[in-house]
């Protein structure tokens, strides 16, 4: 069973040790069982998205302090809902290998699953703030009337809406930096490494008769690959240097291909931290101790902070590298 896991797998290495141990066996599970039903995988990506959407729903409760333990089961009945879809969003990837039905708007349908869970979420924690604030009034001193209310909630709108961008940018780079570790370890053929000249050509080769949401899509995705690119000038470089020197990256030295390997290796460590898993705990706790805003304030601030440092970690790795071909 575990080498069929992970044969159904991108790689054990891009995988974290609860992703790799207890969600992805589950997820396989599902993806035999979705496989055996003929689903398509971009179906469960679908199910996934709604399955996720859907806990905003229960999240937008108080949970014990406000509601008692009618609140702390509608808090656990989102939290499951959630995990539940980070399951089915794993599982299409693993059906997408086992059945072969791999398609582009798949990868794209997959990269939007994250998106479609936190926007109304985010909508629903924002109206728990404005319905049950108690806690962060107490500790602010303000008074509870209703155009302090108002205000506050206003406040946590804009802090809302500055963490989805936050969340956004991460979820965006650590993608990226996934399929970078991939594309060295699998070579050219074996990854999922897309850039924006690809996708412009692309979408410029789709013809009249390609649905318009497939079009947009796509449009979309060139706007995704450009903001890849520009957050990892050192990378894009040191690529370009490759590509220049080797002509195509499956002729690259073993000891460069080594080096390079073993540096983005360190990072997956750490870049795990801005994926689900991480960022789901931290949700689920403050929302159970009834203070979902501070899973705002920790998203702007930590998780944006980790952001950084993956970042610099890996760009300068690159620098290095490009200056010792050069």
């Amino acid at each position: 069973m575990k080498e069929e896991i992970a044969k159904s797998l991108k790689s054990s290495e891009t995988e974290d040790w609860l992703d790799y141990h207890i969600v992805r066996p589950h997820s396989y599970r599902w993806a035999k069982f979705f496989n055996k039903l003929d689903f398509s995988p971009n179906t469960v990506t679908i199910m996934s998205m709604v399955i996720g959407a859907a806990s905003c729903i229960f999240f937008a409760s108080g949970s014990y302090h406000y509601s008692g333990w009618h609140g702390l089961l509608f808090n656990i009945i989102a939290i499951i809902l959630l995990v539940w879809a980070d399951v089915y969003d794993c599982a299409d990837g693993q059906l997408a290998r086992i059945s072969g039905k791999k398609s582009k708007l798949g990868r794209i349908l997959d990269g939007l699953a994250g998106f479609a869970w936190y926007i109304p979420i985010y909508a629903a924690l924002v109206y728990r703030f404005y319905m049950h604030h108690d806690i962060e009034f107490g500790w602010l001193g303000i008074a509870d009337t209703g155009n302090n209310a108002l205000i506050a909630t206003g406040i946590v709108l804009l802090v809302a809406l500055v963490s989805g961008i936050c969340l956004a940018n991460q979820q965006r780079l650590a993608d990226y930096y996934i399929q970078i570790h991939l594309f060295f370890l699998k070579g050219e053929k074996g990854s999922e490494l897309d850039n924006s000249v690809q996708q412009k050509e692309i979408y410029a080769n789709m013809g009249a008769e390609t649905p318009w949401w497939e079009r947009l899509f796509q449009k979309n995705y060139i706007s995704y690959t450009q903001l890849q690119e520009r957050t990892t000038p050192h990378f894009q470089n040191m690529i370009a240097t490759l590509r220049k020197k080797y002509g195509s990256l499956d002729n690259i030295p073993t000891e460069v291909r080594n080096d390079i390997h073993d540096n983005s290796l360190k990072i997956m460590k750490i870049n795990g931290l801005l994926t689900f898993n991480f960022r789901s705990s931290y949700l689920f706790l403050f929302c159970l101790l009834d203070v979902p805003v501070l899973a705002f304030v920790f998203e702007i601030v930590c998780m944006t902070l980790l952001q950084y440092h993956v970042n610099h970690k890996h760009e300068k790795f690159c620098k290095r590298i490009t200056e010792t071909i050069e």
